[in-house]
C-alpha cells in the first residue's frame, strides 16, 4: 500500500508540476501518460474534465467510501426526476412483474451472461444509505439494496484491456421533442468494482419502483444521480467509447453534463 501511495503521489505532483510551470497541455500529456483522460477530453471543457478526472482518481483511493447514514436519516420524500420508459416492451413487463426481462452482460468478457431479476435477487445482497446528489434539487437519502456490480463483473471475467462499463437502458420519449432516446451511461472500471457500487433492485426495504428506475438499476454512490442509470437493459464491457454515440462516454456527456460526476 506504501508503494501504491507513493505512485500516487509522485503522479499527482508531476501533474500539478505539468500544469502550473509548462501549461495545461504538458499536464493533459501527463494524464495521458497514465491513462487518466476521460472520454470527454474535447474542446476547452474537455481540458478541465481531464484535469478533474485525474486529479481525482489520483488523490482519492479507488476504494475510498462514500459516507453511509442511518436509517433515520432516510429522506421521507424521494422525488422521482422522468417518467418511465415508454419502450413498448418495457410495459409489457411493467405490467406482469417483470417476468421475462432479463438484464445482458456483454463485451469484452470471457463469459457473456444475462440475468432474470428473480436470479439478480438471489445472488448475495447487502444495502446502503447514501445520498443521491443531484446538482437541479433532486437530492434525497434512501437506502439501496442489491448486489454488487463487482461480483456480476466476477461471473463474467472481463478482459484485461477492459476500461469501461456502458449501461443501456430502455428507450424513452423526450416530452419536449417527442423523439425517442436511449439515455445510455457509462462508468471507468474503478467505480464499477467499488464496494458501494450496486445492480440495485430494492429501495427502503421495498421493491423497486417504476419511477426509481424498476427493475433494476446502477447505483454509484460516489457519482452525482444522473450517473445512476435506471431501467437497465443491458452493459457492455469496453475498452474503449469510441463505437458509442459522439464517442463522450454518455448521453448526459453530449449533452453538456459531465462524463464523471464525481462528489
Amino acid at each position: 500500500m506504501s508503494r501504491l501511495l507513493t505512485r500516487r503521489r509522485l503522479v499527482t505532483a508531476g501533474l500539478a508540476t505539468a500544469a502550473g510551470a509548462s501549461g495545461l497541455g504538458a499536464a493533459i500529456h501527463f494524464a495521458g501518460r497514465y491513462g487518466l483522460i476521460p472520454p470527454d477530453r474535447a474542446g476547452v471543457i474537455g481540458v478541465g474534465e481531464t484535469l478533474t478526472y485525474s486529479a481525482q482518481r489520483l488523490l482519492t483511493s479507488g476504494q475510498s467510501l462514500a459516507r453511509e447514514f442511518k436509517k433515520s436519516d432516510i429522506s421521507k420524500v424521494a422525488p422521482v426526476n422522468g417518467l418511465p420508459p415508454d419502450d413498448e416492451t418495457y410495459r409489457r413487463w411493467l405490467t406482469n412483474g417483470f417476468d421475462g426481462w432479463r438484464l445482458t452482460v456483454d463485451g469484452l468478457v470471457a463469459r457473456p451472461l444475462s440475468f432474470s431479476l428473480d436470479e439478480l435477487k438471489h445472488l448475495p445482497a447487502e444495502s446502503h444509505i447514501t445520498l443521491h446528489a443531484c446538482e437541479e434539487g433532486w437530492s434525497y437519502i434512501a437506502e439501496w439494496t442489491g448486489v454488487r456490480l463487482s461480483s456480476v463483473l466476477d461471473m463474467v471475467q472481463p478482459r484485461p484491456e477492459a476500461r469501461y462499463l456502458v449501461f443501456v437502458p430502455f428507450a424513452n420519449v423526450n416530452q419536449n421533442t417527442g423523439i425517442l432516446r436511449v439515455l445510455w451511461d457509462s462508468i471507468d472500471m474503478a467505480d464499477a468494482l467499488h464496494p458501494q457500487t450496486l445492480l440495485a433492485h430494492g429501495m427502503n426495504g421495498e421493491e423497486l419502483l417504476p419511477g426509481h428506475g424498476a427493475p433494476v438499476r446502477l447505483r454509484v454512490a460516489r457519482q452525482l444521480g444522473y450517473k445512476n442509470t435506471k431501467y437497465l437493459s443491458r452493459i457492455i464491457v469496453t475498452d474503449s467509447m469510441d463505437n458509442f454515440g459522439k464517442r463522450m462516454g454518455s448521453r448526459a456527456a453530449e449533452g453538456g453534463n459531465a462524463w464523471y460526476g464525481g462528489i
